[in-house]
């Protein structure tokens, strides 16, 4: 099975505008995230999912000078564009990241596919953030292409085509689901960037670790954070946007 990593990008977020290039010593966080999953051994290929919206060609020439595969669809129907996605380069596993992770380590995202390709048989998605016990940003969900044609089929509700998934993991009866945990609950962490205190916290952990080792983990920036526990009031007031 040939397994894929789509991870949907653009420029245009509402809180934090521009947020997938924001540099930081020089290199846009896109280009952070995307370095980190090229070490994701069960993947076969990554696409970067950006909009036919103009504001987007920055992330296209981004990924065209990291030669990264890029496929452009909808703005607002982002499930479209992940199908788009997934058909044009023939994935029979999707790997769902979004671009608001650049943290995101390789070795969770090998475990989460690891746990799909292990249940194959008698799983039709699998996350690590239904039940959610991993750092906010380290967020990974696979699923079968063919389930993804189906959601693509059939949702109408413009509140499942904006999140593509929703639909697959509310509805626990139909679909069966799989969860992977953490060793323990670290679910207070939150390294994905929403707004710009999310990015000032991923500012001072990428400038802290980064140049040490490029190759470091999720326990590498738990220990960063516990070593500075005054930089989780960098972004503690800020909340998820809800899906509705």
């Amino acid at each position: 099975m040939k397994v894929g990593i789509i991870v949907q990008a653009r420029m245009t977020s509402t809180r934090l505008p521009g947020k997938v290039l924001l540099p930081v010593m020089g290199k846009p966080l896109l280009e952070y995230q995307i370095e980190r999953l090229r070490r994701v051994r069960r993947a076969d290929d990554i696409i970067v999912a950006t909009t036919t919206n103009d504001k987007d060609q920055p992330i296209v020439d981004l990924a065209d000078r990291l030669g990264t595969k890029v496929f452009r669809g909808s703005e607002e129907d982002v499930l479209s564009r992940y199908f788009g996605a997934a058909k044009e380069n023939d994935l029979d596993v999707v790997v769902r990241i979004t671009s608001d992770c650049p943290l995101i380590d390789p070795a969770v995202v090998d475990d989460v596919i690891g746990a799909y390709l292990e249940n194959v048989e008698n799983c039709d998605y699998v996350s690590n953030c239904l039940n959610r016990t991993f750092p906010r940003g380290m967020d990974t969900e696979v699923f079968p292409f063919c389930l993804l044609e189906k959601v693509h089929l059939e949702v109408e509700e413009q509140t499942y085509r904006e999140h593509v998934t929703p639909y697959i993991y509310e509805d626990g009866q139909r679909f069966r689901l799989l969860n992977l945990d953490f060793q323990c609950d670290e679910s207070h962490q939150r390294w994905t960037v929403d707004t710009l205190e999310d990015f000032r916290l991923i500012e001072h952990i990428l400038e802290t670790l980064y140049p040490i080792n490029p190759l470091f983990e999720l326990e590498d920036i738990l220990v960063l954070m516990n070593a500075h526990p005054n930089w989780f009031e960098i972004n503690s007031q800020i909340e998820q946007k809800k899906l509705r």
